[in-house]
């Protein structure tokens, strides 16, 4: 049985802004699995924070039970930088204030931790492969820069998350239904954690363009199976991002009920014994990020919905509308907002005051669409 609490300082770059990580290692340290999961990088999303909380309770018994076959490295609140990012009484939390950067985009590739001389290494058997990369991986996360409070943070995460079989990033939209973000060569997998924690989408894409946590670690492995098909690599992460509806939606109940769920897929994963907990569903079947429309306003006002979470809609049908706040329509007109796809709504926005380009509902559709290129993330 092992159960530890363990917290990390991350010096300010100037005084008075230190802060402190803390996170938890639960689980045989020998285990052959390694699961990591961690909620609120964008600090201002924080349902899952709630839901690893219960997570944690639940974990923490069936270790004094003696029923966990992994190692699960949990940061419940994983970044206390964005925690701290409160002006005039109002959090923000999704940008780092010295470099501007959203806390979960432009992760670095790590594909630059695989040396010419780990390649000479690789040989004929795939689980050595596996261990060798994870080995260089460490020895990169050990050697990245730590000079600024976000440099140290980074370095923390890419560390305990290296060598996980399972990376998880715990999330919320703003007001949504529950789904998943993760790319296609894990369908199979990531559709039985649908099924489990009742996502109503699973939108899979290979590169979202926006370099957000869970994406860099499956990237790494494909990259090396392509750029070395001569070396027997396969992928061995399963990485996702996990939406827990919105931001609103941090309830002992739910979120406990989220937590059981969640529990329930690492059981039938083989990962912890025990009675059974949570009970699976029935999932949609998983979809193709660029067929989800991210619908936005085409000028700034005040901001009318017209349908529901959930609601299935067709292209042209009246999504919302824009009240004008100035010029010659002020406070007369009202501008349409059309779904460009057949889908159901599986988000929207919680502020109504919208401006020019702002994304305010995503459809979530069958039929990839022309629009969806470059970046495929909201920022």
């Amino acid at each position: 049985m092992s159960f530890e609490k363990i917290s990390k300082t991350l010096i300010g770059d100037n005084p008075g802004r230190s802060t402190e990580l803390n996170y938890y290692q639960i689980g045989p340290e020998q285990a052959d699995k390694k699961v990591y999961l961690q909620a609120a990088i964008h600090a201002d999303e924080q349902p899952g924070i709630l839901v690893l909380h219960h997570l944690l309770k639940l974990l923490r018994n069936a270790d004094k039970a003696g029923e966990l076959d992994a190692r699960f490295v949990l940061f419940p609140m994983v970044n206390p930088l964005g925690m701290g990012d409160i002006e005039f009484g109002r959090h923000q939390g999704r940008y780092n204030r010295s470099s501007g950067l959203n806390h979960n985009r432009d992760w670095p590739s790590l594909y630059p931790a695989i040396t010419s001389e780990l390649i000479e290494k690789l040989g004929d058997s795939a689980e050595t492969n596996i261990l060798l990369v994870r080995d260089a991986l460490r020895d990169w996360a050990a050697k990245l820069p730590r000079l600024t409070a976000l440099e140290q943070w980074r370095q923390i995460l890419y560390t305990e998350a290296c060598d996980a079989d399972y990376v998880f990033d715990v999330h919320c939209d703003d007001d949504s239904l529950l789904h998943i973000f993760s790319v296609p060569q894990q369908q199979e997998n990531i559709q039985q954690l649908a099924h489990w924690t009742g996502a109503a989408a699973t939108l899979l894409v290979e590169e979202s363009g926006g370099g957000s946590f869970d994406e860099v670690w499956p990237a790494l492995w494909l990259q090396l199976a392509r750029c070395h098909p001569e070396r027997p690599v396969t992928l061995p992460v399963i990485s996702c991002t996990l939406e827990y509806r919105g931001r609103m939606d941090t309830f002992d109940d739910l979120n406990r009920a989220d937590a059981e769920q969640l529990f329930g897929y690492f059981q039938a994963e083989g990962l912890i014994s025990g009675k059974s907990c949570g009970l699976k569903g029935q999932a949609a079947a998983a979809t193709d990020l660029r067929a989800t429309e991210y619908l936005r306003a085409p000028m700034s006002g005040l901001l009318v919905y017209k349908v529901g979470l959930g609601d299935r809609v067709a292209k042209g049908d009246l999504i919302a509308e824009v009240l004008q706040l100035d010029g010659e329509g002020a406070f007369l007109d009202r501008v349409p907002l059309l779904a460009g796809t057949d889908g159901f709504v599986l988000s929207r926005v919680v502020t109504k005051y919208v401006w020019r380009n702002a994304n305010v509902c995503k459809i979530v559709g069958n039929e990839i669409l022309e629009s969806r290129i470059g970046s495929l993330l909201s920022d």
